[in-house]
C-alpha cells in the first residue's frame, strides 16, 4: 500500500474562503476546486484533445530536447513535481534522467495521487516514487529518499503557471525557490503570447469537454461543502483578454438565483459571470523578471517552431 506524505496544509479550505470569493466585486472561485477526482480525470481528458496545444507542444519540446534536459539535471537527483495529476508528460523524464534519486509527485487530490503513483510503480519498478498530498502553493515537507538526493529539480509542466495573478504566480515561484533549495533548480512551462484565436479555440473546443471541467467546479462545491449550485443554470465561458495577455474563464448563470453555501446566501444576476480561471500567456523576457525577482535566473529555453509554447530550465541565484 503506498502511504503517501500528508502536508498539514493539505485538505481544501473552509467554505470561508469560497464564501469570500463569491462576496467580491466579480465572484470567483479559486482554480484548486477544479481538481477533485472527477476534475483530474477530465483535465487529462482535456490535455488529448485537438485544439489543445499547451500538452502535445511541451511534450515535443521535451522529447526533442531531452538529451540536454538530462545533462542540465545531472545524475542523482531528485524531482519534485507540483500538481502532479496523471504524471503523463513525466514519463519521458523518468526513462532519461540518469540515475534518478526519487521522483516527488505532488498534489491536493489524493486518490488522484495515489491511483498515478500506483501505475509509475508498476512501469519504473527499480524507481522510489514517494508521492506527497499538499496544496503546492505553500510550503511543504519533503520524505526522505532511501538514496540521498544530490539535488533538488521541481518540475511543473503545463501551462499551470499561468492560471496564477502575476503576484500569486511570484509568491508561488518563491515557494519552489524554497523546495529545490541549495543547488536546486527549476523545469517549468510557459505558455507563449500567441495569436489570440489560437488561444480562444483551446478553452472551448467542440466536445465541450472544457466547459463540463468548468461546471464541475461548482459539482465540487456541492459536495465537499453542502454548497446547492444548480449546474444546469451555469454555462462555461472563455474569452481572451489581449491588453491583459490572458484567456479569462467563467461560468455564466443563466437566471437571476441566490446560491447557499457555508452559511451565506450569495445573490447572482442572469448574464453574471463567476471567473474560475485566469490562464496567462508570457513573453519570455516578462517571465525572466518574475523569475529573477523569486530568486531564479532563466538559464536555458526550448521552444516548438512555432513559438506556441516554451519549457524554462531555472537555476537558484
Amino acid at each position: 500500500m503506498i502511504r503517501p506524505l500528508r502536508s498539514s496544509d493539505a485538505t481544501f479550505d473552509e467554505p470561508g474562503e469560497i464564501v469570500a470569493g463569491l462576496q467580491q466585486a466579480e465572484k470567483m472561485i479559486s482554480p484548486k476546486y477544479f481538481y477533485d477526482e472527477r476534475g483530474s480525470q477530465l483535465f487529462d481528458e482535456i490535455t488529448r484533445l485537438p485544439e489543445y496545444y499547451p500538452t502535445k507542444t511541451e511534450l515535443g519540446i521535451v522529447q526533442a530536447n531531452i538529451a540536454e534536459i538530462t545533462e542540465l539535471v545531472g545524475p542523482q537527483a531528485s524531482l519534485i513535481e507540483f500538481g502532479s495529476g496523471s504524471s503523463h508528460k513525466t514519463r519521458t523524464l523518468l526513462e532519461n534522467l540518469d540515475q534518478l534519486a526519487v521522483y516527488v509527485p505532488v498534489d491536493i487530490s489524493e486518490e488522484h495521487l495515489l491511483q498515478s503513483a500506483r501505475q509509475l510503480r508498476a512501469e519504473f519498478a527499480g524507481l522510489e516514487i514517494l508521492p506527497v498530498v499538499a496544496d503546492f502553493t505553500k510550503p511543504f515537507g519533503l520524505p526522505t529518499p532511501s538514496i540521498m538526493p544530490l539535488r533538488n529539480i521541481v518540475y511543473f509542466p503545463g501551462s499551470t503557471i499561468g492560471n496564477f495573478t502575476h503576484d500569486a504566480a511570484h509568491d508561488l515561484l518563491e515557494v519552489m525557490h524554497h523546495e529545490a533549495g541549495e543547488h536546486g533548480a527549476l523545469l517549468i512551462g510557459v505558455d507563449l503570447q500567441k495569436d489570440p484565436e489560437v488561444i480562444e479555440l483551446a478553452y472551448n473546443d467542440s466536445a465541450g469537454v472544457t466547459a463540463e471541467f468548468n461546471v464541475n467546479i461548482l459539482r465540487h462545491l456541492n459536495r465537499e461543502f453542502g454548497a446547492d449550485f444548480d449546474l444546469d443554470t451555469f454555462s462555461h465561458s472563455a474569452e481572451y483578454n489581449e491588453p491583459e495577455g490572458r484567456i479569462e474563464i467563467r461560468l455564466i448563470s443563466s437566471r437571476d438565483q441566490v446560491i447557499a453555501i457555508g452559511g451565506a446566501e450569495i445573490s447572482i444576476a442572469e448574464g453574471e459571470g463567476i471567473l474560475t480561471e485566469y490562464s496567462h500567456k508570457y513573453t519570455l523576457g516578462g517571465f525572466a523578471q518574475m523569475a529573477g525577482r523569486a530568486g531564479f535566473r532563466v538559464d536555458r529555453v526550448w521552444t516548438d517552431a512555432d513559438n506556441l509554447f516554451s519549457v524554462q530550465y531555472c537555476v537558484r541565484q
